[in-house]
This record gives structure tokens, C-alpha cells and sequence, in this order.
């Protein structure tokens, strides 16, 4: 297929990171995009330009200018989709707004991707990214490392989320449009969008923080016999008797090694199997190390560069990076395809094209108009345009994954509307378990009804192919050729519903060297160089959030979303992939480009402030600040009270300026004062706990207090997106797993079937866990 998008024609004004990535995103699946430049080109003139705008027509307008509008205009009425990032009311300035947009088009999809919400205290403020990092407690002080103050990353979380959520709200938008005749307004703002990303690290329970991450007494970073660090996980028994197995170590088991509840209960023991695993990892170099993981299929990644990360035969032969042939840079390697679709060829991509480069076709397009009469609303649709409350009601779902990354899709795909049964596996149903059932359970698993059921017993799979008849997307993470294994792979799935979409999801993807490897978060951090590019040239370090598993679940729904709407189309099912690698790869996008004469540059390390003078933090009289302007601004900057004589500064000497400077005065002073001059300023905030209890915050939406069956106030972070005729809604709490299998038999058929089920061992069903006062405070 040429592209589920085909035929969908997008109208791209974003400037910066999120809205041409949100733009890319569509136009990597067939979209028809026109990308609008300023007359002087991007507004940041970067070699990611390449990556961002490839696949897309350009021209250049100056919006201020009436000819140039009117062409803009013409170019709206003739699209489906508009994607705009000014700050709210910009447009609407310019008569290119989203009320009077739709208005004009009630077909018309229109996105707009601003810094703060229009209706956030601090919507006129610049919300350049850091300025957003700022504002929701990215750059908090490490965990450990030589730095004294907050740790810039240089990956840009917020526009990264912003664009996948954006591009995700847009498919869904579509997909109603098919089912209403109607489009709708969104609003993704970055700040809101960041609270995707922040996850269970914003969990409170009764509300107190309890987002630390569950013990891992084997897993971690190595330094290995040459100096080079890897990430090996030992989360799970299996993993830790395959690992003992392959290096000759079985007497550790013998030993008690392998007990994690006693690990806990004896730290000397503790701490003294640390030391024996790092002695272990010494003794060899990491590319050994490396070898034996993906030989016993244990998670054991080295530390990379994004350089080194690109060279790798897995992520050329895999896709995950794409080499282009770019008319201003040559020939270059960048991050291909956020997600795989099976039916989609992948040696579609375009490069871009230079700034104004299309400008003929372009303007031939706007004078044309809209290619096609939109197709006429039913009845049946006008009558579903004033019922269907959410863009996938009706639609089934059964997620079989585990973890962060595909509950988090199956999550999402139940935000907006999609009913959703988890299913667990009973086995894993221990202490351990217990001991992390908030920050992943309670987290990723709202939205959704939950059994537990052995799919191992012909009864539980009974239970699964009833479900299964009735799903329209399949979840699961397995790795490579398990779900084939248990029968229940895409064309097992197919035989009983043939338009199902079987999501997969994994470490490394399913193609290429690696295919079958296992691996969680850290490991497709270290993999793609988020871990390095953090940690600078020390100890290898965590980026602020779980990215790469929320990044990942993200795209996890996008692809389906991707599939469902091509199936919308044509009645087809297909297989969608989404990957650890391929998000890990997709954050670096700002960065991950290589070609002749690239100098990796960018800020790293955990010392970084920023990514130059008038993008970084500031340490204030009392606290930090993050300062974030235009070049153009430095006169703006000279005006403001105690910065006198920095308009003709640049470069280290107005650094060292503002530094010098910004010290005397307490932080509230010069957000005062620099928000009055219109330049972007924060304070840094460090506390996610005082985040998530912020009125406005609660009142938005964006993290939601409510009671669970534990007895229990847990509050977690809500969705982000605002879609105006089908929004996107937090859904119920989650139960305690296998807490609806009543309910879940039911929808199968088998309303009197429990007892006996139960019973066969096929379900368990076990009462909430006693409220207890160490329940939420795992990992502290």
C-alpha cells in the first residue's frame, strides 16, 4: 500500500520541533503535506530540517503579508488537516484560526501545538522547550554525578511527545471524521504533552509520592573489562538463571542469590551479589558481554553514542535508520519510520525538498482548490455525528502486554474510547509483583478491564479465541516468534477475524540481527545513546522519565491508529510493529543525523545548563530560572532592570554576562521582569509531587486523584490531548488485576463459567491487596 494516509492532504505551519514532526509523522504514511517556510527559511536552520520536512512540498509565505495569507488560505480550504504551533491566538490574528477554519470546513481537522494551553495562566508566554523542561520538573538534580545544580538533557522530551500525541489526536480525528462526516479542533500543548512522558514518576498514593522505580539487585549499569559500561537486566528469574547458566555461575542460585525477597530483607547480601556481578562484568570487554546477552536472550545492551548507534549493522539492516540522499547535506543517515505497518514498503520515503523548492506546484494546488467535492454526510453519519462521543467507541481491544510501553498503548487506545481487557498471566501474580503493582499496574492500566488467565490451559486459551473473535486490535510484546509459539501469532488471529490489527511491540524490532533480543527501557536508552548523550563522558545516565517506554507506547497506539484507519478505508487488517529502538532512535531526531562533515556537538553530559547563552538555566539569588529568547531579543533582554549593556553581547562573554547578572536578584524578580519584556522564563522546578497537586493542573485534566479498590487515593497523570467533538477521557481506575473476570467471561459468552474456571486454574481472582503503609513507597 502506498500509505494509510494516502490522500490525506496536510497543511504544515509549525516551526521548530513539533509541529513539522507531527507533520513528518503523517507524511511518512502517505499524507499529501505542504510544508509552509518563513520567506528566511526554517526558524531553526538545522541539518534535522532534513529529517523533519522530508516527504513534504515547500514553499515559502510570509504570513504578514495579504497575497502571501491569501495563498495560505487557499491552501487550507483544499486540506483535511492543519497543523500550526504559534501560541494561541496568533492565528486567530492572522484570519487562519481553527474557529474559523473549521467553520468554513466542517470536514477540516486543525491542530494547533502551542508551548502552554490557551487557557493556561501562562499561555502568552514564549514556551520554547526548555522553558517547558522548566515548568514540569524535567531538569531535576541526578540521582548521582558530580553536578550541583538541575541537569540539562539536550533530547527534547516535550516537542517529542507534543509531535507523537499531535500526530496520534489527528488519526483518531480522522478516523470519526469517518464515522461522523465531521472534523474537530485539537490542542496538544507541549507542556501537556509532557506529562506523558512523566508517567508513574508523578504517581502520589494518598498523596504522597510513590513513583520510585522497584528494586532491581542484579540489573544496572557495568563498567566491563575495557572500560565501555553496559545495561544488563536481571529483573525477572528467568533472565537471572539464564545469565548464571551461561557463565558457568549456577552455585549463585545455590546460594540464595536468586532471592529477591531475601536480597531485600539482607542488604550484606545485597550488596555483596553487586559485587560480585560487577568483578563478573570486569572480566570481560562490553561487546562480550553484549554477545553472550543476545546468544542466552538475556537484556545485556552496551553503552553507545548516537554516532555508534547509526553504524551498526542492526539499525541499518533493521530500518531503524535510514540513509537519504538530501539536496543540501549529500548523502545521509537518519532516523527512518517511527513504526512499521506490514503492508507498507519501506523504501518509501522522499528526502526534503530545499526551503520554497515546490513553490509552482504549490501555488498551482492553491489556485486548483481542494482536488475532490468532499463526500456528502449521510444520515446515518449526520445521526452518529451528535452520538459518537469518543473516536474509537465501540471498538474492542485485548492487550496481552506487560510492563510500561504496551499497557501504555492499550492505555491510550482506551482513552479514546476503545474498550480494553488486559489480560495477565496469573504465574506472575507474586510478591514481586505486589510490589510494583502501582507504578506499573496503576499507571498504564486505567481504561481497561483485567483478568488473569493462564494461556497455557486449553481452558484459558477457550477464554482467549472467544475474545479474540470479537477484537479489533490484538496487543502483545512477546518476543520474536513466541506468539507463533502459543498459536495465537497475526495469521493465527486472521483465521478467526480477518480484519484484526495484531500491534506488536518489542525491544529491537522484529527485523534485523537482533530481532529476537529482549530488552526494557535501559536497555533501548544505552542502545541508541540517550544513556551516553546524558551521562556525558562519566557514568553512563538515565534520561529525566521513562521516555523510551512512553515513547514507545505512544507510537504503539499511533501505529494502530495508523491501521485502523487504513482499515476504515479498505476493510484490511494488517500487523504494526512499534520498538524500544525505533523510539530511542525517533527522540534523537534533532540530532541523529550523519553525513559528510557532521560534528556532534550538542549539549551532554550531566553538567549541561542549556544549548547556549540565551537557552539555559540561570542560578538566580535564591533558585534557578530558565531563560529562553531569540537572538533578536538581546535589545529586549538590555531593557530589563540589572541587564544593561548586553544587546551587543554574544557567545561566552554575554554567558558570562547573564551568569554574573542573574545571580543578584531572587528568580521570581526576573521572571517578573522578563516575562513583562516577552522573553520565555521559568522558574526550575524540581518537585513532580507539587506539579501533580497543582490546582490548575488537577482542574485540566492532566492528573487525576480518584479512590481504587485498595482503599486506597492514587492520583496518576491524565491524557493531554484536547479533541473538541470526541475527546479523550481518563477512564476508569484501575482494578486490581483479575479483578474483572465476571464481567470479562461475560463478554466471552461464559456468564456462569467463574467458579469453574477458577477452579481448572485456567483464572484467578484475588481479593485487592490489604492497604499497607509500605505498599506505595517501593523503590524509595
Amino acid at each position: 500500500m502506498a500509505g494509510p494516509l494516502a490522500g490525506i492532504v496536510v497543511i504544515d505551519f509549525g516551526q521548530y520541533i513539533a509541529g513539522p514532526l507531527a507533520a513528518m509523522l503523517m507524511a511518512d504514511y502517505g499524507a499529501d503535506v505542504v510544508r509552509i517556510d518563513p520567506p528566511a527559511g526554517p526558524a531553526w536552520d538545522t541539518p534535522a530540517n532534513a529529517t523533519w520536512n522530508r516527504g513534504k512540498q515547500r514553499i515559502a509565505l510570509d504570513l504578514k503579508a495579504d497575497a502571501d495569507r491569501a495563498t495560505a488560505l487557499s491552501l487550507i480550504r483544499s486540506a483535511d488537516v492543519v497543523v500550526e504551533g504559534f501560541r494561541p491566538g496568533v492565528m486567530d490574528r492572522l484570519g487562519l484560526g481553527a474557529a474559523a477554519m473549521t467553520a468554513a470546513d466542517e470536514r477540516l481537522v486543525y491542530c494547533s501545538i502551542p508551548g502552554f494551553a490557551s487557557d493556561d495562566p501562562r499561555a502568552g508566554l514564549p514556551g520554547w522547550e526548555g522553558v517547558i523542561g522548566a515548568a514540569t520538573a524535567t531538569y531535576r538534580r541526578p540521582m548521582t554525578g558530580e553536578s550541583d545544580g538541575p541537569s540539562y538533557t539536550a533530547i527534547q522530551i516535550a516537542s517529542h511527545f507534543a509531535a507523537i500525541q499531535s500526530a496520534l489526536a489527528i488519526v483518531m480525528a480522522l478516523i470519526a471524521r469517518e464515522r461522523t462526516g465531521r472534523g474537530q479542533r485539537i490542542e496538544m500543548p507541549l507542556f501537556d504533552a509532557t506529562f506523558a512522558a512523566i508517567g508513574a514518576h508523578g504517581l502520589l498514593i494518598d498523596h504522597a509520592p510513590a513513583g520510585g522505580r522497584p528494586d532491581d539487585f542484579w540489573g544496572g549499569l557495568y563498567q566491563c573489562g575495557d572500560g565501555r559500561w553496559v545495561f544488563y537486566s536481571g529483573s525477572t528469574p528467568r533472565f537471572r538463571q539464564r545469565f548464571v547458566e551461561a557463565t558457568g555461575n549456577d552455585s549463585w542460585l545455590a546460594e540464595g542469590l536468586n532471592d529477591i525477597p531475601r536480597l531485600t530483607r539482607e542488604p550484606a547480601l545485597a550488596a555483596q551479589t553487586r559485587a560480585r556481578l560487577r568483578a563478573l562484568f570486569a572480566s570481560r570487554p562490553a561487546a562480550e558481554w553484549e554477545a553472550v546477552g543476545g546468544s542466552c536472550g538475556v537484556p545485556i545492551t552496551v553503552c553507545r553514542s548516537a554516532a555508534e548507534w547509526i553504524e551498526t549493522p542492526h539499525a541499518r539492516v533493521a530500518g531503524i535508520v535510514r540513509k537519504m540522499d538530501d539536496p543540501r547535506y549529500g548523502p545521509m543517515w537518519q532516523p527512518g519510520r517511527a513504526v512499521r505497518l506490514s503492508g507498507m514498503a519501506d523504501a518509501s520515503l522522499r528526502p526534503a525538498s530545499l526551503p520554497d523548492g515546490d513553490r509552482a506546484s504549490v501555488l498551482a494546488r492553491a489556485a486548483a482548490g481542494r482536488s475532490a467535492a468532499p463526500s456528502l454526510v449521510s444520515n446515518g453519519q449526520a445521526a452518529q455525528a451528535s452520538s459518537l462521543t469518543q473516536a474509537l467507541a465501540g471498538l474492542r481491544v485485548l492487550d496481552l502486554s506487560m510492563v510500561l510501553a504496551g499497557p501504555t498503548a492499550g492505555r491510550t487506545l482506551g482513552e479514546y474510547g476503545a474498550s480494553v481487557i488486559k489480560i495477565n498471566n496469573p504465574h506472575e501474580q507474586g510478591a514481586g509483583y505486589r510490589t510494583s503493582v502501582h507504578r506499573y499496574h496503576t499507571d498504564t492500566n486505567r481504561a481497561k478491564e483485567t483478568i488473569l488467565l493462564d494461556l497455557k490451559t486449553p481452558d484459558g486459551m477457550d477464554v482467549f479465541w472467544r475474545l479474540a473473535r470479537q477484537a479489533d486490535v490484538v496487543l502483545q510484546n512477546f518476543r520474536k516468534g513466541v506468539p507463533e509459539r502459543m498459536g495465537i501469532g497475526y495469521e493465527h488471529l486472521r483465521a478467526v477475524r480477518p480484519d484484526v490489527i495484531s500491534v506488536s511491540i518489542s525491544a529491537f524490532g522484529h527485523d534485523g540481527p537482533w530481532g529476537a533480543w529482549p530488552g526494557y527501557e535501559p536497555n533501548g536508552q544505552v542502545t541508541t545513546g540517550l544513556h551516553v548523550r546524558f551521562g556525558g563522558d562519566g557514568q553512563p545516565l538515565m534520561q529525566p522519565f521513562a521516555v523510551n517506554d512512553y515513547g514507545t507506547g505512544l507510537l504503539g497506539a499511533y501505529s494502530a491508529a495508523l491501521a485502523l484507519f487504513h482499515r476504515a478505508r479498505t476493510g484490511q487488517g494488517q500487523r504494526p510493529e512499534a520498538a524500544l529502538a525505533f523510539t530511542g532512535t525517533f527522540l534523537q531526531s534533532a540530532y541523529l543525523q550523519q553525513y559528510a562533515g557532521k560534528v556532534w556537538d550538542e549539549p551532554r553530559g550531566r553538567d549541561a545548563r542549556g544549548s547556549g547563552p540565551l537557552h539555559r538555566m540561570f542560578r538566580a539569588q535564591d533558585d534557578w530560572l530558565f531563560l529562553g529568547a531569540k537572538s533578536s531579543q538581546r535589545a529586549a533582554l538590555a531593557a530589563v532592570p540589572g541587564l544593561e549593556g548586553c544587546a551587543d553581547l554574544d557567545g561566552p562573554a554575554l554567558e558570562a554576562f547573564l551568569l554574573e547578572r542573574i545571580t543578584a536578584r531572587p528568580a521570581d524578580a526576573w521572571v517578573t521582569d522578563l516575562t513583562a519584556a516577552g522573553v520565555g522564563v521559568h522558574r526550575v522546578l524540581t518537585s513532580l509531587p507539587d506539579i501533580m497537586r497543582d490546582a490548575w493542573v488537577a482542574d485540566h485534566g492532566l492528573s487525576v486523584t480518584r479512590p481504587h479498590d485498595t482503599g486506597e487515593v492514587i492520583t496518576t497523570v491524565g491524557p493531554g490531548a484536547r479533541l473538541s467533538l470526541t475527546p479523550m477521557a481518563p477512564g476508569r481506575p484501575a482494578a486490581t488485576p483479575g479483578m474483572d473476570a465476571a464481567s470479562v467471561l461475560a463478554q466471552a459468552g461464559l456468564p456462569d463459567a467463574l467458579d469453574q474456571l477458577c477452579a481448572s486454574g485456567a483464572v484467578l481472582v484475588e481479593p485487592p491487596p490489604a492497604r499497607t503503609a509500605t505498599l506505595g513507597a517501593v523503590g524509595h
